[in-house]
């Protein structure tokens, strides 16, 4: 084995410019100058509490998702369901029991708050037995055998 020298010590790499420093304009520039590949970028609102600000893109895209809404169950479906269950007289609650879904989802229906379900509506049309989709709505459903 070679000898060694304990006093002498070697250095593999030279430290990096502190956080400060490397963030400087002035070390930014020099570096640049010595050829180094630097990279530099914005950050967009650092440090400042600007994540609610309004920009003119928010605008667009609050127009663009109105335009963009869902069809609703309209109020002559709501009324009937709400008729054909009275009529049966069955609670929201017992008619969202016997089609097995949420009171709420029953409340939504009658309101015209909720986005049609064809599986949904076949269960309530079956319960009430009345039409709540097609061109006859409110009429019997007949109870019929099924065609094959």
């Amino acid at each position: 084995m070679a000898e060694s020298d304990w006093d002498t010590a070697t250095v593999l790499r030279k430290k990096g410019p502190m956080a400060a420093q490397a963030k400087s304009k002035q070390a930014t520039l020099a570096a640049q100058r010595r050829g180094e590949d630097v990279e530099t970028s914005k950050k967009w609102a650092a440090g400042q509490n600007k994540q609610h600000s309004i920009t003119k893109n928010t605008a667009k895209l609050d127009r663009e998702t109105e335009e963009l809404h869902h069809d609703r169950v309209t109020l002559e479906v709501g009324k009937v369901i709400q008729q054909g269950r009275q009529s049966k007289g069955l609670t929201q609650k017992d008619l969202a029991t016997k089609i097995n879904e949420k009171p709420q989802v029953i409340a939504d229906y009658e309101s015209g708050r909720a986005i049609p379900n064809d599986q949904v509506l076949g269960k309530i049309e079956q319960a009430i037995g009345l039409k709540l989709r097609g061109k006859d709505i409110r009429k019997p459903i007949e109870k019929g055998p099924r065609a094959k």
